[in-house]
């Protein structure tokens, strides 16, 4: 508790309400539930704090307090218990990054005291699909072994410093950014095509739980992109998790990012929610 707030850092003896939570929006919350599931509540094995709003002796609001400050079905009551204790610890965390309305207002109430901010993504729609798409997979689309780590680490870079404004290789040398590369690629979630030693195309399948998945870090090479590659990457991708890791694949994308918003819509994606991140 932090004074008077009802608010608490939750243990695994909540896993079963914080996961009722989690689950009751399995597409907005994958990127949590995916971490509770896995390691439940423990700071410890999950890496972070999950602080709980407690209402009438019952959790009702969750943020999650890591690398990212997520807010879960967050009213304006829990919103500001949330700010209150963030504020009390400090800024740790590298974006706040969730459903637009919920973070908006958290960071409102957090800028005089964290910002500025490296940059704001005001709209990011989150997009999802349960059904096979309706465009061809490219079929020379798979998982990336082991032994291709060399030849996907760049291009996972390039995506990353094109998407986030700064380097993975900053700060630790890439040593964190490497060590999660390596995770997914054991994990068989890696997926690309690759031809004489260039990646043509990649993505990975970053967050899983029963009930859907999330894909991240899609990325053509520059001077091929617009010739469909990407549509039938992902293509290929959204079969291949469709039928061995979730039955709901999903993924957010910048609002700007026209030709990508067309692409997975060519794939059979739908906008179902709006996110909004604060990077620093």
């Amino acid at each position: 508790m932090l004074g008077s707030l009802p608010v608490r850092v939750l243990d695994d003896r909540h896993r079963a309400e914080a996961l009722a939570i989690l689950d009751a929006d399995p597409v907005s919350n994958v990127f949590v539930s995916s971490r509770v599931h896995s390691a439940g509540l423990d700071p410890r094995r999950l890496g972070a704090q999950m602080w709980g709003y407690m209402r009438d002796g019952h959790l009702t609001s969750l943020c999650y307090s890591g690398a990212n400050l997520v807010p879960v079905a967050a009213t304006s009551d829990a919103l500001r218990a949330f700010a209150e204790r963030a504020r009390a610890q400090g800024r740790r965390c590298s974006s706040i990054v969730g459903a637009v309305d919920a973070v908006s207002e958290l960071w409102e109430m957090l800028a005089p005291y964290w910002g500025p901010p490296r940059v704001i993504r005001h709209s990011q729609p989150v997009m999802a699909t349960s059904t096979v798409p309706p465009v061809a997979a490219d079929e020379r689309v798979r998982q990336v072994r082991m032994d291709e780590f060399d030849i996907i680490y760049p291009a996972c870079v390039a995506m990353f410093t094109e998407e986030v404004g700064v380097s993975p290789n900053s700060g630790d040398g890439g040593v964190l950014y490497r060590a999660r590369v390596a995770e997914l690629i054991r994990a068989g979630r890696a997926y690309a095509r690759i031809e004489d030693g260039r990646v043509m195309f990649k993505a990975e399948v970053g967050a899983v739980t029963p009930y859907a998945c999330q894909v991240q870090g899609v990325w053509v090479p520059p001077d091929l992109r617009g010739h469909g590659l990407s549509v039938h990457g992902m293509a290929a991708l959204v079969e291949k998790a469709l039928s061995s890791i979730a039955p709901t694949v999903s993924l957010y994308v910048n609002d700007f990012n026209t030709r990508a918003r067309a692409a997975y819509r060519r794939v059979g994606f739908s906008e179902v929610d709006t996110f909004m991140s604060v990077l620093f």
